[in-house]
C-alpha cells in the first residue's frame, strides 16, 4: 500500500509541462479503458459497467483532451517556435497528429455514444488498436521531444503565462502568488 504522504502532489498550473506530463498520462489510462471496453463488449454487451466506461470516456475526449490540444496549439506551440525556428518541424508534425487523432475520435465517438446509451455492444478491434497506436506514438514524440524542447527554450515568465492560460481554458482563478 502506498504511503499518500510520500506521494509527489500532482503538478499544478504554476507547473505546465509537468501537467502537460500528467495530462499525457490520463490519456494513456483512457486508452486502456477503451482497450478493456473493447474486449468486454463481446461477452458481455452494453451493460452497467460498458456504458459507465464509455461515458467516461466520452467525458474525457470531448472535454479534457480538446483543452490539451488547445494547450499545446494555444499556448505551447506559438512560444516555442517564438524561442526556436529549429522546432517547426516538430509542431508541424504534432499539429498533423492532432488532426489525425481528431479524426479516430469522430469515428469512435458515435459508437461509444451507442454503447453509453444501451443501444450498441461492440467496437471495431481494428479501430481501437489504431486509435492507440497513433496515441502511443504521438504521446512518445511529445514526452520525449517536445516537454524537453520547452523546458530548454522557455522562460520561468512564459511557462508562468502558459499555466495561466491553461486554467483559463478550464475556468480556474489563480493568483499571482499561487
Amino acid at each position: 500500500m502506498s504511503n499518500p504522504f510520500s506521494e509527489s502532489p500532482a503538478p499544478t498550473f504554476n507547473d505546465p509541462l509537468g501537467m502537460l506530463r500528467a495530462c499525457h498520462g490520463r490519456l494513456e489510462s483512457q486508452l486502456v479503458t477503451l482497450q478493456r471496453l473493447a474486449r468486454h463488449l463481446p461477452e458481455h454487451g452494453s451493460d452497467t459497467s460498458a456504458r459507465s466506461a464509455a461515458q467516461a470516456l466520452l467525458r474525457y475526449f470531448d472535454h479534457a483532451e480538446p483543452n490539451h490540444h488547445a494547450d499545446e496549439e494555444a499556448s505551447v506551440f506559438p512560444r516555442l517556435l517564438a524561442r526556436t525556428p529549429s522546432a517547426r518541424d516538430l509542431v508541424a508534425r504534432l499539429e498533423g497528429e492532432h488532426e489525425r487523432l481528431h479524426l479516430h475520435w469522430r469515428k469512435l465517438r458515435p459508437l461509444l455514444a451507442g454503447i453509453a446509451s444501451g443501444q450498441r455492444a461492440n467496437l471495431p478491434p481494428a479501430l481501437v488498436h489504431e486509435a492507440r497506436r497513433s496515441y502511443d506514438e504521438h504521446l512518445a514524440i511529445e514526452n520525449d521531444a517536445l516537454l524537453p524542447m520547452c523546458a530548454e527554450w522557455l522562460t520561468p515568465d512564459e511557462l508562468a503565462a502558459i499555466g495561466a492560460e491553461m486554467a483559463a481554458r478550464r475556468g480556474v482563478l489563480i493568483s499571482a502568488s499561487t
